[in-house]
């Protein structure tokens, strides 16, 4: 199984060599802006993918926050298409094998079933040079990748779009814990739903079984049990990438220990 840790676009490479990560995942650009693909990698896109070829190391590319496909405001939905477009412009130039994007929602007095709908035309639109990996979220009652009911209708939706096929799924243990799936048998429900899971956030969570809150924690440092915090990982058999802030090493370290 395939370790890493969300670093720094511009020392990627020096950056997971120094934490023992076998894979990466990058920001192409500001998290919360709508620009598009931005490298800040000496040399460029070339140089990063080439370096991590050299490294050994896999590439991961994880779509700004403020993309929304789902909105049912063209202001958001609009720029969200062509924003998450351009990512996927960028991570195939960097040889990335997939860019991660939150499933999104819609508003409190919107009808889900066109939040679902817009993600169908999203992927009917797109063209999915590299896999688009849908993450599952932590909160929101409209939200169309929290339960697994939700997960169940998006997937639904994305199966008759044109390109359904490149689209995947990652499966994030807070987000997952803090939405109220359990992670149990987390796993297995949701190939059940999506019939993937093509990577892992492995994170520990700060908050308390279906809270609704989005917060990380190094693992250890949560209320996640341990034991059930492996178990999912390993059941979910993926690639996986930590992401909580600080020094990744440890946790890369802890989760290979309990892996092996």
């Amino acid at each position: 199984m395939r370790i890493g840790a969300h670093v720094d676009q511009a020392d990627a490479v020096n950056q997971a060599r120094a934490i023992g990560a076998d894979q990466a995942q990058v920001f192409l650009g500001d998290p919360q802006g709508w620009k598009g693909a931005e490298f800040t990698y000496p040399g460029g896109a070339e140089a990063l993918r080439a370096d991590a070829a050299a490294a050994d190391l896999d590439l991961y590319v994880h779509a700004p926050y403020v993309i929304n496909v789902a909105s049912t405001n063209n202001r958001i939905r609009i720029p969200s298409r062509k924003s998450l477009q351009k990512i996927v412009d960028g991570a195939a130039e960097i040889g990335a094998k997939g860019v991660i994007v939150h499933g999104g929602h819609v508003t409190a007095t919107d009808d889900v079933a066109v939040g679902y709908d817009n993600w169908r035309k999203a992927i009917d639109a797109l063209d999915a040079k590299v896999p688009v990996l849908i993450e599952n979220t932590a909160g929101g009652a409209k939200s169309m990748a929290r339960t697994l009911e939700s997960i169940g209708r998006l997937w639904d939706a994305i199966g008759a779009a044109e390109g359904g096929d490149q689209v995947g799924f990652t499966l994030d243990t807070c987000h997952a814990w803090a939405g109220g799936i359990d992670l149990a048998t987390a796993a297995d429900q949701v190939r059940a739903v999506t019939g993937r899971i093509d990577l892992v956030h492995a994170n520990d969570s700060r908050d308390t079984f279906d809270s609704g809150a989005d917060r990380h924690a190094h693992f250890g440092d949560g209320l996640i049990p341990p034991d059930e915090l492996v178990a999912v990982i390993a059941s979910a058999g993926a690639p996986v990438i930590c992401e909580t802030h600080g020094d990744m090493g440890p946790d890369i370290a802890w989760l290979r220990s309990r892996l092996d």
